[in-house]
């Protein structure tokens, strides 16, 4: 309104000067002179009008602008791509992207927050939602997408108190790899229980071969790999001090103490746990989806194959990948008409093959990948992928539970000792 005002200010001045500016030749009449200078500004007015009118509807719906972490040129690549074709594709949203490096990622989510400075949307870890979601900077979007087809552990880390508040951006889920000839010359079957996993582990262990094992740095990564250990006995994120936690705990501590795991693995990324995989000195690991391209770029003479995690009671897998974000008052509305198009099922299948993901929407990732045996198992164990969380204070509790498992494989505190460690800290943050 303010614009508008302006602008019929200004035509009357313009009225004004015209008027003023007569040179009263006698070639028209006064009267005349002012009907003309009246339907001047009148049509300027109304010019000015549709300008700020327009000015207004451009800015209802506006730009959105997303930042993301992703540092592997391909995955830039590729969110250009859709952007610059949903851009394309229509006049009222104009989307732009942003990259934050992962390391700064949380504290400029912090630190927009509290000056108001924050982007229209995220794509962001999802372990990391909830907490985000509690801070009240992310949209609910209940009721406003269509989340009914998606596999329940992504839709579950984007709600917090039975609000849905992000869309999920892409899956990823946790397989046993293992070398199809290391296996066959230990004369051992691809494990499917923890004593066979034990078994064949220390089997496949010879000189600068280890049997198994899985990244354990003491961060989120290295709880991402722990606790199908723990979900397999039935425990939940949150009982590390149980029965089923504390044999997870034992199970790790048998492993490594047969010299089958490699107490290496405390320093090793999923990456690195990968690079050891393919250089031969591994015969098993634990890793996900996205190694895939990678390790059939690396090493396409290697025999390999995946399966379930060897499981204790039940069938477990951790579920990875990230998830979009509306920031709350922010554009709002062009942010969802960007996450329809972008969760389309061609821009969906576009993104997800570029980056090694599965989709979160369970009808397209059925069809995703065509009868590649490999990540068909990956699309079946979806169903068996847990999500961390969701809970505001995660990265708490993460650190709580890599702790625990980093110290029983150093045998700085048995599983009894570091499960007691581990649920205190739980207990202060669930119990508040």
């Amino acid at each position: 309104m303010k614009k508008l005002m302006t602008a019929l200010l200004f035509a009357a001045m313009l009225g004004g000067a015209v008027t003023g500016c007569s040179s009263g030749s006698g070639a028209v009449s006064a009267t005349e002179n002012k009907t003309e200078t009246t339907k001047s500004s009148e049509k300027a007015a109304t010019t000015a009008s549709e300008k700020a009118s327009e000015t207004e509807k451009s800015e209802a719906a506006g730009d959105v602008t997303i930042w993301y972490y992703w540092e592997t040129e391909g995955h830039q690549k590729a969110l250009n791509h859709i952007i610059e074709e949903f851009n394309g594709s229509q006049k009222e949203v104009k989307v732009q992207a942003k990259y934050v490096p992962f390391a700064d990622f949380k504290k400029q989510l912090s630190i927009g927050a509290s000056a108001d400075e924050l982007p229209d949307l995220v794509i962001l870890d999802n372990p990391d939602h909830a907490s985000y979601a509690a801070m009240g900077i992310f949209a609910d979007l209940t009721g406003r997408f269509d989340v009914s087809t998606y596999y329940p552990g992504p839709v579950n880390s984007c709600t917090l108190d039975g609000k849905l508040y992000g869309v999920p951006f892409g899956s990823n889920c946790l397989l046993l790899f293992y070398n199809e000839d290391m296996l066959k010359a230990a004369g051992c079957k691809v494990p499917t229980t923890w004593d066979e996993l034990l078994t064949t582990a220390k089997a496949c262990t010879t000189g600068q071969v280890s049997g198994f094992a899985h990244c354990s740095l003491q961060n989120e990564e290295g709880t991402f790999n722990f606790l199908p250990w723990v979900w397999s006995t039935g425990a939940t994120s949150y009982e590390i001090n149980s029965e089923g936690g504390i044999k997870a705990l034992n199970m790790v501590k048998k492993l490594v103490d047969s010299g089958a795991m490699t107490k290496e693995a405390i320093n090793w990324t999923q990456g690195d746990t990968m690079n050891q995989f393919i250089s031969g000195n591994l015969a098993m690991m634990i890793n996900g989806t996205w190694q895939v391209p990678t390790m059939r770029q690396e090493a396409p003479d290697l025999k390999w194959n995946v399966a379930p995690i060897p499981m204790d009671k039940k069938q477990a897998s951790g579920l990875g990948g990230e998830n979009y974000a509306v920031i709350k008052g922010g554009n709002e509305e062009g942010a969802v008409k960007f996450l329809k198009y972008a969760t389309s099922e061609e821009t969906c299948l576009y993104m997800m093959n570029a980056m090694g993901y599965i989709s979160s929407d369970s009808v397209i990732a059925k069809k995703q990948f065509k009868g590649d045996p490999v990540y068909d198992a990956f699309v079946e164990e979806m169903q068996y992928a847990n999500a961390r969380g969701p809970l505001p204070e995660w990265p708490d509790i993460s650190d709580a539970i890599s702790l625990a498992f980093n110290e029983v494989m150093t045998d700085t505190s048995t599983p009894e000792e570091a499960a007691a460690k581990a649920q205190a800290v739980i207990d202060g943050i669930i119990k508040k």
